[in-house]
């Protein structure tokens, strides 16, 4: 019977288009929705029997969740420990501004520093299931760094492209793990193209933000551990700071599949949702606001926060969706602002986040103040990086 758990650790059934709902093959490799060209989610059978007390004495990794998850063989697992990241009571900064309950998920604790440790876990460990030859991927930053160690240890080759401004600290980490990279002047979108290019004949797997399946299953778990780590008492409000959005969209998928799970109640009060973003590069705030109908042909502006300068998300249609059915709402935060918040966390917190992380507290502090958050609610903010990696961003800027 272990052989048996061991060699079969998904319950997923299929993967649906997410406009059109059409059925895709799970065993063969998919890249978006072949009908709408949108972003492919994978569904699972609920119908097998998993509960909460099957993750008893589990490992303390995103992969406690297997059965959740879309990988069907152990051996084809490519990890190295990431999830289960801590939740921090932010005690001092609670008591300074007039929150009665704030709390933080340190996602830089992640192996390569950063959230994104999880969703190219997931995505190498499903393109080597389904033999691909390689992977190559446009990135901000984090997202190329952690495909090319995820891709060292699977053994697969990896090409990673990013903006020549992208801070030096991420450039030789790649280089480190023997990735072969190239550098683009412009945004993320500037390198999607060269990825187009350098990727024409389809060798390699592009596993671009929502443009394959599995970055977002691998992301989806921070829904999972914020409940359980909560003891299935969830957040009012949870705060995230959205570039391509596929941790917002996949922590609101996890708790739709922890009520299907019967993990959570039908009528429980699932979060509010908020996506952060960088005013240098705030498109899915103007969508949100109605300044633009959508943002594909938005042009956005380099920021201290790298992983927010992602101008024409893919997914924006899903965090719109996300923040309508959760009573969300979307906010954008100054460079100024971003550098107060890293100073303030790491003054009364000791907590050295990414430019990202800051965004995410400093907009707590807005809406606030704003009366859209209230002092009594428990409120979640995620921090997406260590802030290590940015010091050629913000080196020096302390004193300003």
């Amino acid at each position: 019977m272990a052989t048996q758990v061991e060699t079969n650790l998904s319950s997923i059934s299929t993967l649906t288009c997410s406009k059109c709902g059409l059925e895709h093959d799970y065993d063969v490799q998919q890249r978006v929705s072949t009908c709408c060209a949108m972003p492919l989610l994978a569904q699972y059978d609920f119908s097998s029997p998993f509960s909460k007390n099957d993750l008893q004495n589990r490992e303390a990794t995103m992969w406690r969740y297997h059965e959740v998850l879309p990988v069907l063989d152990e051996k084809y697992k490519v990890s190295m420990g990431e999830g289960f990241t801590p939740i921090l009571e932010l005690k001092n900064l609670a008591h300074a501004y007039g929150f009665e309950n704030l709390i933080l998920k340190d996602e830089g604790q992640n192996p390569t520093g950063s959230f994104k440790a999880r969703g190219l876990s997931m995505a190498i460990s499903k393109a080597l299931e389904l033999g691909s030859e390689g992977c190559i991927i446009p990135t901000a930053g984090n997202a190329g760094v952690a495909m090319a160690a995820y891709c060292a240890k699977a053994n697969l080759p990896a090409i990673v492209v990013m903006p020549r401004h992208t801070p030096k600290a991420f450039k030789e980490e790649c280089y480190w793990y023997g990735a072969e990279i190239h550098l683009i002047d412009g945004l993320i979108h500037d390198c999607a193209a060269q990825v187009r290019n350098l990727n024409h004949e389809g060798h390699l797997l592009d596993v671009s933000t929502l443009k394959e399946p599995y970055r977002l299953e691998g992301k989806k778990t921070m829904g999972y551990e914020i409940a359980e780590q909560l003891q299935w008492h969830l957040p009012d409000v949870i705060l995230y700071p959205a570039g391509g959005g596929t941790g917002l969209i996949g922590i609101w998928k996890a708790f739709q599949e922890m009520i299907a799970l019967g993990w959570l109640k039908k009528n429980v009060k699932l979060p509010r949702m908020v996506a952060v973003q960088a005013q240098n590069c705030r498109p899915l705030v103007d969508t949100y606001l109605g300044i633009h109908a959508n943002s594909q042909n938005y042009n956005g502006s380099p920021t201290i926060a790298n992983g927010l300068a992602v101008p024409r998300p893919l997914g924006e249609p899903l965090m719109l969706q996300v923040l309508e059915l959760s009573g969300g709402t979307a906010i954008s935060i100054t460079e100024e602002e971003m550098l107060e918040g890293v100073r303030e966390m790491a003054r009364k917190e000791g907590l050295f986040i990414a430019p990202e992380g800051a965004a995410v507290w400093m907009a707590a502090r807005k809406l606030l103040t704003q009366g859209w958050l209230q002092p009594q609610e428990q409120v979640l903010i995620l921090n997406t990086g260590s802030g290590q990696k940015y010091m050629e961003n913000i080196e020096g800027r302390y004193l300003s």
